[in-house]
């Protein structure tokens, strides 16, 4: 490469005894580099010496004789001699003076010189002269440094980037507005100070333009110092070098706030007045009227809104002339409308026919310049006024005959009112009697033992009466407040057969709106009531009989199952016992199994009727669904089969349920398999998540209260369900399917669950294009903690322990008690609650009680952990139960330090739960 410098090269070397034959002979004068012979030409130029000046002359002498400030440079304290000639290549920048005793500066580099042997013989200096580098670094940084003086005193936020797009420099004015450091700001740190919601975009659109290199525009909001977001314009240029080299960015961010506020405002202001102009019922439009001379000849309309175009019929009118709208339209509208805009008087007249039926309200007033000649024009139908006017004088021409006809009506009124069984009265605003029929008179008589006549005071006539003044007030003052209603109330001596009466109440207000009193309507309604009250009975006779066959139903399925398994259980114990009996222990495992599949499955059973029956014990824990569901994926999909396709939709960002998750599993996985039963020759299944907002008309849909819910929805490509079994899926032992393959339980289980934990079963069906089950569960409004999982051995850190244990059950009792031992704990046990609590009472240390809710002797489990508490607050305490007694349990809701573990259940998890118990704390 061309350099664009003089570059000068010494040789400097010094004589030894191996190198004076190889090198010039020149000496060193004490330790001072000579100049060798050999030397670039070019020196000259450079130092302002000839080469015979130079050559054996000592280096120091030649360019540092003296410094710039008149001073002797010694010699120890010059870099380039120093670095002769053992030292490594060396790099720097030094001041030479010429003969003329100028100086000017210089970078070097001093290279080691060695000989055949690889021994140091010289150095060799390259040097160049940099003045007009240091010229031009020196006014590049006046120009950045006025530069930045100016963008600092600049009204407007500037900034420059680099090549990459990133933030080099930005003037005083950004980080006053908006905070910042440099620090913070530099790189693309800037894009913090944007909005969210416009950090992304923005921060998109510059990455691209700067891709590009080419100017761009952007809107964005900017957040101040003070936390407040305004909008700014921030516009750039890229920047090139004197070759075309892209250099990155220069550009100004202006705060545009209070534009954009104005803009928003202009915007709503127009936005309010086009929905005025759309929805008025008022006729408005806005015309230019056309002058020949003086001379209005025709007008232009310019706007139009839709009630104009109603009342007038003249669609789409906008940018027409009155004359092509309505050709023989009379000149006095165009007269009136043209001496508007000129005199700029506004002018209000009425105008229409009595043929025509239409008559029209109008007003018209100048707007704009008034060279304009533009009116705007209200047009108000006033046809109902007009024709209510011409009916008043009809009236008025035949108020005699009307007065006559008026009289026969109310003669024929007043006789159907006094010939009606019905109450009729009218009481004034002031508790009087301003009409009644004698129906009503005679049952007043009949009930309070006196008539009521017109003008009479309610309140006087029952005072007397105090065991009806007040309700008989209450209602009439409910009517005299304005309100319309109808209440049933019985009536007359409670020795007697007392009718009851239907009452409808009808406030009456004047002409000018005001209340002036309320009317009421009273009708016997006992025999209807009666009739209703027999229907009531009969309904719930049928209720009745409907409960009692879906009892007989699930006894004769319950016995059923459990004689299955029962004959499983106990056949399998009875050869295992036979077997011992012999001394044979071979095969016995099969047997085991055998017994232990059986009892398992009863559990399950057991299960199922607890959650249809809404009475199982359930542990509702924080959930995360979609995990949930998506850890089923493999499960579901080796369930159905391979003709069935399963996918999972998870909703993102679901909101998370408190829902017993095991028990949650299993009803998706009994919702899988009805599926693939409806799906014989395969098909879809789709499990998909969703978050769902009920408002009032949803969740009464749904029968639901309002709120948050999350939806996890079950949908096959199957058969459908009919609709003549739809309303009975959920029934217990109710199966479609053959006998033996199906117990009827499972959805039964399914609704039982879901309702217990508070939430909602939906079936969507269609036959012959599938069906969608969808469970509806609360939203858990709460953060979800790390899973533990179980370990699978009993702990054995019992030791210096003692464990209460109280069921009525010996063989339970000796199943806990062993796994009490075997972890070391010391076991004492009770047969009922108060055994139990004698030991309670006693100074025994006890560190854990574990009790069956359901337990003889007066005292049920709770009531037992009650008391303990009392006594022994610290205690910790773990329920056992085979039936969740809700009264007992607290409806689910345990203090700290309490626990419950659900018969039947394996060793190692009522050891875990110990373990778990005992690891937290009693109180929080």
């Amino acid at each position: 490469m061309a350099r664009a410098f003089a570059c000068r090269r010494w040789r400097i070397s010094r004589p030894t005894p191996s190198t004076a034959s190889a090198c010039s002979s020149v000496s060193r004068r004490g330790k001072a580099a000579r100049i060798a012979t050999r030397c670039c030409h070019r020196n000259c130029s450079l130092t302002g010496y000839s080469l015979a000046q130079m050559r054996g002359q000592p280096l120091h002498d030649v360019v540092h004789h003296t410094r710039p400030d008149g001073s002797h440079y010694p010699l120890a304290e010059c870099p380039i001699d120093r670095a002769f000639p053992e030292r490594a290549q060396m790099d720097g920048e030094e001041l030479f003076v010429r003969p003329d005793g100028s100086f000017y500066p210089v970078r070097f580099t001093a290279s080691p010189l060695l000989d055949e042997g690889g021994q140091p013989v010289g150095t060799i200096i390259e040097a160049r002269d940099i003045t007009a580098s240091r010229a031009r670094d020196a006014a590049l940084r006046e120009s950045e440094a006025r530069f930045r003086n100016m963008a600092d005193h600049a009204p407007v936020m500037m900034w420059v980037t680099d090549p990459d797009g990133n933030c080099t420099y930005l003037n005083c004015a950004w980080y006053d507005f908006t905070g910042q450091t440099e620090r913070s700001a530099h790189g693309l740190g800037w894009l913090d100070a944007v909005h969210p919601d416009d950090r992304q975009w923005s921060g998109e659109l510059f990455l691209a333009a700067n891709a590009a290199r080419e100017a761009f525009r952007l809107e964005y909001r900017l957040q101040d110092r003070n936390g407040y977001y305004r909008w700014a314009i921030d516009a750039a240029s890229p920047r090139f070098d004197s070759d075309g080299t892209f250099l990155g960015y220069i550009g100004s961010v202006i705060d545009i706030n209070e534009r954009r506020e104005a803009e928003n405002a202009l915007r709503i202001s127009e936005e309010r007045y086009r929905t005025l102009f759309e929805t008025i019922e008022v006729g408005f439009c806005i015309v230019e009227v056309l002058f020949d001379g003086d001379h209005a000849v025709d007008y232009r309309f310019i706007e139009a809104n839709p009630a104009f175009e109603k009342q007038t019929g003249l669609l789409h009118a906008a940018g027409r002339t009155a004359r092509e709208l309505v050709p023989g339209l009379e000149q006095v509208w165009f007269d009136r409308y043209g001496q508007v805009a000129r005199s700029g008087e506004a002018v209000r007249f009425e105008s229409g026919s009595d043929a025509m039926g239409r008559w029209f309200d109008v007003h018209a007033l100048r707007i704009g310049a008034a060279d304009a000649n533009r009116v705007a024009i209200l047009f108000n139908d006033v046809s109902a006024r007009r024709n209510a006017e011409l009916q008043l004088r009809q009236i008025n021409d035949t108020l005699e005959l009307r007065v006559e006809e008026a009289v026969t009506e109310r003669k024929l009124w007043a006789d159907v009112i006094e010939n009606t069984d019905a109450l009729i009265a009218v009481v004034s605003s002031e508790f009087r009697y301003l009409a009644l029929n004698a129906a009503y008179a005679d049952e007043f008589e009949r009930i309070f033992g006196l008539r009521a006549s017109v003008g009479d005071c309610l309140p006087d006539l029952i005072a007397q009466m105090p065991a009806h003044y007040a309700p008989v007030l209450a209602i009439w003052e409910r009517a005299l407040r304005g309100e319309n209603f109808t209440v049933v109330e019985e009536f007359g001596d409670p020795h007697r057969d007392r009718p009851y009466y239907e009452l409808r109440f009808n406030a009456l207000h004047d002409r000018s709106g005001n209340l002036v009193g309320a009317f009421q309507y009273a009708v016997d309604v006992s025999d209807r009531l009666r009739d209703q009250a027999r229907l009531a009975s009969a309904e719930e006779q049928l209720r009745q009989a409907q409960k009692m066959e879906a009892v007989g139903q699930l006894t004769g399925g319950i016995a059923h199952d459990f004689n299955n398994l029962l004959a499983g259980i106990i056949g399998s114990l009875e050869i295992i016992e036979r077997r011992l009996s012999s001394g044979r222990t071979d095969g016995l495992d099969r047997f085991i199994t055998g017994a232990q599949t059986s009892a398992q499955r009863a559990a399950a059973l057991t299960q199922r009727l607890l959650a249809f029956s809404r009475r199982q014990t359930l542990d509702p824990k924080p959930t995360d669904v979609n995990r949930l569901v998506f850890g089923m994926e493999d499960l579901i999909s080796r369930t159905v089969g391979p003709a069935i396709k399963v996918e999972v939709v998870g909703a993102g960002g679901l909101w998370p349920a408190k829902v017993d998750a095991a028990q949650l599993e299993s009803a998706l996985l009994n919702l899988a398999i009805n599926a693939r039963d409806a799906m014989p020759t395969g098909g879809r299944l789709t499990i998909e998540t969703a978050n769902k907002w009920l408002d009032d008309r949803g969740a009464r849909e749904r029968q639901l209260p309002p709120g948050q819910y999350l939806s996890i929805c079950v949908t096959d490509s199957g058969t459908g369900i009919p609709k003549d079994v739809i309303d009975r899926i959920f029934d217990p032992f109710f199966t479609t399917k053959p006998i033996g393959q199906g117990t009827g339980l499972g959805l039964s289980m399914i609704h039982g669950f879901v309702r217990q934990s508070g939430g909602q079963v939906r079936v969507y069906s269609e036959e012959g294009h599938g069906s969608t089950m969808c469970l509806y569960l609360p939203r858990f409004m709460g953060e979800i903690g790390e899973e533990q999982v179980p370990d699978e051995a009993i702990s054995d850190n019992g030791a210096g322990r003692t464990v209460l244990v109280i069921d009525d059950e010996a063989t339970v009792r000796m199943l806990i008690v062993e796994v009490l031992e075997e972890a070391g704990y010391t076991a004492i046990e009770a047969d009922d609650g108060p055994s139990g609590m004698k030991i309670l009472q006693s100074a025994i240390p006890i560190d854990l009680l574990i009790t069956d809710v359901g337990l003889p002797g007066g005292m049920n489990g709770r009531q037992v952990a009650d008391a303990a508490r009392e006594i022994r607050p610290d205690l910790k305490i773990l329920f056992v139960t085979g039936f969740a007694e809700n009264a007992a349990i607290g409806n689910g809701h345990l203090p700290p330090g309490m626990a419950v573990v659900t018969k039947p259940f394996v060793m190692t998890e009522l050891g875990n739960k110990i373990v778990q118990i005992m690891e937290t704390p009693t109180s929080i």
